[in-house]
């Protein structure tokens, strides 16, 4: 059964003057600032769109891996993800890159990589990002 996920955004005035908010609204977990400051320059307690992108990849690639992992009589006992969206004023997103540290009982650090680049390939949201270079850099113990 598919699922739909619903976020809303408000934004008032222009782009560089003006300002807004995020609201995750199928969670209802929160309302977030966002600002073209907080987008092209410092956070200053503000999210954007390419911190979100970022916190949506990371979960997804972790558990894309963690289920290519446990689908392979493999479980991880940790995976930990971390997604740089970069993001060039005048251009958009650049690219993004994938950090990841696994710990995985009974593989090589090969077949760790073999999987974590399968994941990166094919985890929805990198799908959904192909326009986009993403790179992979792993860490692996046993």
């Amino acid at each position: 059964m598919a699922t739909t996920r619903t976020a809303a955004a408000h934004w008032e005035g222009s782009l560089m003057e003006g300002s807004g908010e995020v609201t995750l609204t199928s969670s209802g977990i929160g309302t977030y600032a966002v600002s073209w400051p907080s987008r092209a320059e410092k956070a200053n307690g503000k999210t954007s769109p390419e911190e979100l992108i970022a916190a949506a990849h990371s979960t997804c690639y972790s558990m894309a891996l963690s289920h290519g992992l446990a689908q392979a009589g493999t479980p991880p006992t940790t995976i930990d993800t971390t997604a740089e969206v970069t993001f060039q004023p005048g251009t958009g997103i650049t690219g993004i890159a994938l950090s990841v540290v696994g710990a995985v009982p009974g593989i090589t650090a090969e077949e760790f990589e073999k999987a974590a680049q399968d994941a990166k390939e094919n985890c929805p949201v990198s799908a959904a990002l192909k326009a986009v270079p993403i790179t992979l850099e792993t860490s692996f113990s046993s």
